[in-house]
């Protein structure tokens, strides 16, 4: 068992896979699956309460019930005060389940079917509870009972290790099961125990608020054994861009960011946007920043640093192009040249807005060619508009939305949000695991774009920057001082 550091590049798997090892695993072992999964629960819950008075086992009617339930018997004959509530009916358990129900009756548990209440109200900080509802086959919402459990589970005073993954949440996508849209319905865990492989959901959505410090058994995974391709990699943190001794501005890349719509073109200047992608580059090393405001006047209060220029006037075939950010309509008008033109170019917000809307444009995106590498950074809703389905769609599978913007336009894709997947074609995508809700705040998307920019004008592949410059964002935000505001202007300057 290891604790599962976000910053490693552990492999992901979905069911299928899963489904595959899981086999393979018990084609190798005499000891069933379930067996090692409960051993490695109970151990974990030692180690989690040593000084536990009691502790809690909320079981559902699957193997992961069953896996609770085995975690209950070792647990009783430790010592330890155990009480099991039982969802369902013991004769409808699958059999390994059953079978660790036998087991748990005649080792002496007390197993009941409702829940203890007056028992949960003695539990204190020490206790535990073990959430053992629902695991990794779970597809559809929680049942009116199991609502009412897991809320019990959420009111409980005692800390809640979670079997496989917190009840209520999606293990593909992170979102809520079903069509469940209120949190409530998910188990909220202090720690989580999952087995064999990571899964995407824990890294995503919702679970990166619900499943707290997250664990991993690989329950008796040896080498030898056949592994399928993940799904896809967590994102690890790679070092950043060195600058030597030997080298001048002209070795870090000239960085041109072009955004910024006037306030006369539709009531609402958005210069701003563009000066923070300008920052932000600027702060992480690029050699020059060129800002070409599409407002077609400089911008005042910019750091000195900064030159400005019209965009007509950028020799694009040579820049690291940054385009989008604040662009309004008026980036519309550009868009066909930045396309053909930019020697390299990260394109972010209504310049994808602007793609979405034209067939044109996205043939130009298509038909970039391998020597102009291309980074794209939607959020949901801009993912969506490029793919000509909904919200909904990308964020119930976001690795495949991700992945399938990547192939269609053939470019690197970071697909914004809680856990940011980066795709581009021929790659194994990454999950990114830094970051928090402190960054759902205007402009530092515009950040994120101005950073890209800056890390392939030091020389890095368009995926590689993206990786290492969604790892760099979100460390930061992670890292940000809790009795500071984190603002988009804050962070670009933050940024090294």
């Amino acid at each position: 068992m290891q604790r599962l550091s976000r910053t490693s590049a552990w492999p992901v798997h979905g069911r299928q896979g899963i489904q595959v090892l899981e086999a393979q695993l018990q084609a190798c072992s005499p000891i069933p699956l379930m067996g090692k999964a409960g051993l490695a629960t109970a151990q974990l819950a030692l180690a989690l309460a040593p000084y536990a008075q009691r502790i809690w086992v909320a079981a559902g009617p699957g193997n992961n019930g069953g896996d609770g339930l085995e975690a209950a018997m070792h647990l009783h004959q430790w010592g330890k005060a155990v009480r099991v509530s039982l969802l369902g009916k013991a004769q409808n358990l699958p059999a390994d389940a059953h079978a660790a129900w036998q087991r748990a009756q005649a080792a002496g548990v007390q197993i009941n079917s409702e829940l203890p209440a007056s028992w949960l109200e003695d539990m204190g900080p020490l206790d535990l509870c073990i959430d053992a509802l629902l695991g990794m086959g779970a597809t559809r919402p929680l049942s009116c009972e199991m609502q009412t459990w897991v809320q019990a589970i959420n009111r409980c005073p005692a800390p809640v290790l979670a079997i496989d993954l917190p009840t209520g949440l999606n293990p593909e996508s992170g979102q809520l099961l079903g069509d469940a849209t209120d949190t409530a319905l998910l188990v909220q865990a202090d720690h989580t125990l999952t087995f064999i492989a990571a899964k995407a959901g824990l890294f995503m959505g919702h679970g990166r608020d619900a499943c707290g410090q997250i664990w991993l058994d690989c329950l008796g995974f040896r080498d030898g054994i056949s592994v399928p391709p993940p799904q896809a990699l967590l994102n690890d943190s790679k070092p950043r861009p060195i600058k030597r001794h030997a080298s001048h501005k002209g070795s870090h890349g000239d960085v041109a960011i072009i955004g910024g719509e006037a306030m006369a073109a539709h009531g609402m200047g958005m210069t701003g946007a563009a000066v923070l992608a300008a920052t932000a580059a600027l702060h992480a090393g690029a050699g020059r920043v060129i800002l070409s405001l599409l407002s077609g006047q400089h911008a005042e209060s910019v750091p000195p640093d900064l030159m400005q220029r019209e965009w007509q006037r950028l020799d694009l075939e040579k820049l690291h192009v940054v385009c989008g950010c604040g662009g309004g309509q008026t980036v519309q008008s550009v868009m066909a040249e930045v396309l053909r033109r930019s020697g390299q170019l990260v394109l972010d917000a209504d310049g994808l807005n602007a793609v979405a809307q034209d067939d044109k444009l996205q043939v130009g995106l298509r038909q970039r060619t391998d020597a102009q590498p291309t980074v794209i950074t939607p959020h949901p809703l801009e993912a969506a508009r490029l793919l000509n389905i909904s919200t909904t769609e990308v964020q119930s599978d976001r690795l495949k939305a991700a992945q399938n913007l990547a192939d269609q336009l053939r470019c690197t894709v970071v697909l914004k949000g809680s856990g940011t997947v980066i795709a581009a074609p021929g790659q194994t995508p990454r999950i990114n695991t830094s970051g928090n809700g402190r960054l759902a705040i205007g402009g530092t998307g515009d950040v994120l774009a101005g950073l890209i920019g800056a890390r392939m004008a030091q020389g890095l592949g368009a995926f590689d920057a993206a990786c290492t410059a969604a790892a760099q964002h979100g460390q930061l935000a992670d890292d940000w001082p809790p009795n500071k505001a984190l603002t988009a202007s804050r962070l670009a300057q933050r940024l090294a």
